[in-house]
C-alpha cells in the first residue's frame, strides 16, 4: 500500500487548498494506484517512472534519441491500458462486412500502439545496425575506447569538454546528454584514445528505459577504459555509486558487459571545487579527485587513463613473411612495436598489443607466429 485512505484525503486536501494541478509521485505507480489519486487529489498525478520519460523526451536529439524516448513512453502507456480507465471501454462498431460486436476503445488503442512500437523496434534495429557498422569501423582505428559512466548530474559532460576540448551540453540539471558523443583524446605518452560522454543512471532507473537506452550502454561495453565519474561533493554521493555500480552489474549478468568491467574502470571523484580542492576529496584506492570546472587533478586523471591501457596491453612475438607489408603495417598502427629484428625469410617483431587487437590480429589470414 502507497498511502493510507486518511493519509491520501489529507493530501488531496493540502493540494487543492495550494492550488496544485499536477502532483508528482516519487515512487512507480500501477495505473490503478493512479487512477485512484487523481480522483482522490483532483489533479494529475505522474509516477517516477512518468516524469523520467517526460524529461528524456524533451532532452533527446539525434534520432535515435528520439526513437528510444518514443519506445519507451509507448511500453509504458501500454502498461497504462487497462479495464479501470472505464472512459476507455466504450465500443465501436465493426467495420467492413464483418458482423460481431466489433472493439472497445481500450482495445483500438492497444492495437495501434503496439503496431507502432513493432515500427519504432525495425527503426531502432537499423540504427544500431548503422551504429554496429560505426564500431567495427572505429576498430580498424588505432585507437583505445574511454567511456564516461555516472549517475545524473555528477559532471560527465563538463569533464568531457574539460579533457577534449569539445563544446557538448554541459548544464546543472538532469539527464542533460541522452545521445551517445565521441571526441578524439591526447594521452601523455602521445597514445590517442576516443572518449565517449554516455547517459547518466539513477536510482532505480525504469526498466523500459534500461531496454530502450541499450544502444547507450553498448558504448561503454565497448571502451577499453571505464571511468566511473562520481560527485564527491554530493550529500548522496556514496548511494549514487552503489546505484551505478548496481546497474554495470546488471549489464554484465545479462552478457552485456563484460564480467571483469571493474578492472577496466577508474573512478573519478569530481567536483572537488566544492569541497575546496583536489586535497580535500577523501582518499579512496584507485581512485582520482578531479575538478572539471577548474582544470585541478586532470592531468593525473590522464596519466592514469594512460597507464591502464599500458597495463592491459600485452607483449607478443610474431615472424612475418617480408611480403607481408599489410599485416606489419598493422601491428605498428595498433600497438607498440618494442623490438625487430628483419631476416631474409621473416621480420621478428616484439609488440604490445590490446587484448583485443591481440585477439583480431591472430584471425587474420596465418602467418607463423612464435612466443
Amino acid at each position: 500500500m502507497l498511502l493510507g485512505e486518511g493519509q491520501a484525503t489529507a493530501q488531496g486536501q493540502a493540494l487543492r487548498e495550494a492550488g496544485v494541478t499536477v502532483a508528482i509521485v516519487d515512487t512507480a505507480l500501477s495505473p490503478v494506484q493512479q487512477r485512484n489519486l487523481e480522483r482522490e487529489w483532483g489533479c494529475k498525478v505522474i509516477d517516477r517512472t512518468g516524469l523520467i520519460l517526460d524529461i528524456f523526451g524533451e532532452r533527446a536529439q539525434t534520432r535515435e534519441g528520439t526513437l528510444q524516448v518514443e519506445l519507451a513512453h509507448l511500453e509504458y502507456q501500454r502498461s497504462r491500458l487497462v479495464r479501470s480507465w472505464t472512459h476507455l471501454e466504450r465500443q465501436r462498431g465493426g467495420f467492413g462486412f464483418l458482423g460481431g460486436p466489433g472493439e472497445t476503445q481500450i482495445e483500438a488503442d492497444r492495437r495501434l500502439i503496439g503496431d507502432r512500437i513493432v515500427r519504432l523496434k525495425k527503426d531502432l534495429e537499423q540504427v544500431r545496425r548503422t551504429r554496429g557498422l560505426h564500431r567495427t569501423a572505429r576498430r580498424r582505428v588505432p585507437f583505445p575506447v574511454v567511456a564516461l559512466v555516472g549517475y545524473t548530474n555528477a559532471g560527465k559532460s563538463t569533464l568531457f569538454n574539460a579533457l577534449t576540448g569539445a563544446e557538448v551540453t554541459a548544464r546543472d540539471q538532469l539527464f542533460a546528454t541522452l545521445d551517445p558523443t565521441m571526441r578524439g583524446l591526447r594521452l601523455p605518452s602521445g597514445r590517442r584514445a576516443i572518449l565517449s560522454d554516455t547517459v547518466g543512471f539513477i536510482s532505480e532507473l525504469p526498466t523500459e528505459l534500461v531496454a530502450a537506452f541499450r544502444a547507450t550502454l553498448e558504448e561503454v561495453a565497448e571502451a577499453d577504459v571505464i571511468l566511473h565519474v562520481r560527485d564527491a561533493a554530493h550529500p548522496d554521493s556514496a548511494a549514487q555509486r552503489a546505484d551505478v555500480i548496481a546497474v554495470l552489474d546488471g549489464m554484465a549478468r545479462d552478457g552485456t558487459l563484460d564480467p571483469a568491467w571493474p578492472k577496466r574502470t577508474i573512478e573519478v571523484l569530481n567536483k572537488a571545487d566544492l569541497l575546496g580542492g583536489v586535497g580535500k576529496v577523501e582518499a579512496r584506492a584507485g581512485a582520482v579527485a578531479v575538478s572539471a570546472i577548474t582544470g585541478d587533478g586532470l592531468r593525473a586523471l590522464l596519466a592514469a587513463i594512460d597507464a591502464r591501457i599500458a597495463a592491459a596491453m600485452e607483449t607478443a612475438d610474431y615472424s612475418i613473411a617480408p611480403a607481408d607489408g599489410a599485416r606489419l603495417a598493422w601491428l605498428y598502427q595498433h600497438g607498440e612495436v618494442v623490438g625487430r629484428h628483419d631476416e631474409e625469410e621473416a621480420i621478428h617483431v616484439t609488440v604490445r598489443l590490446l587484448p583485443s587487437d591481440r585477439a583480431r590480429f591472430e584471425q587474420r589470414p596465418p602467418a607463423e607466429r612464435t612466443e
